[in-house]
């Protein structure tokens, strides 16, 4: 799939990260949001906050697009980054499912 079909909640979720926009990074998420981070799981825009502080823009981290696909269910993707800044530093995986135009589930492993 080319970039320019990235759905805007990925685009968002990537741009807001490297804006270092945190309000703009949680309004990706819908309310009931869940975040699975390697085990760790956050849930609501409560919970999204409080993984963004520490573990994504509360580390200034930056993600390059690496490739994404789409996945094993409807509005559901695998997206590749690469992650760079203070936290954690390196390329992976994160599986994205979307509901109503919004991440509503994003897993890390």
């Amino acid at each position: 799939m080319t970039e320019a079909a990235l759905p805007t909640a990925i685009r968002t979720f990537i741009d807001t990260t490297n804006a270092g926009d945190s309000e703009g990074f949680v309004t990706a998420f819908t309310t009931d949001a869940y975040l699975n981070d390697w085990g760790r799981e956050f849930r609501g825009h409560d919970g999204i906050r409080s993984w963004n502080g520490t573990d994504n823009i509360g580390v200034r981290s930056h993600f390059d697009l690496v490739t994404f696909e789409p996945g094993d269910k409807p509005d559901s993707y695998v997206v590749t980054l690469t992650v760079t800044g203070d936290g954690y530093n390196g390329t992976g995986p994160m599986r994205f499912e979307l509901r109503d135009g919004l991440i509503s589930r994003l897993t890390i492993s």
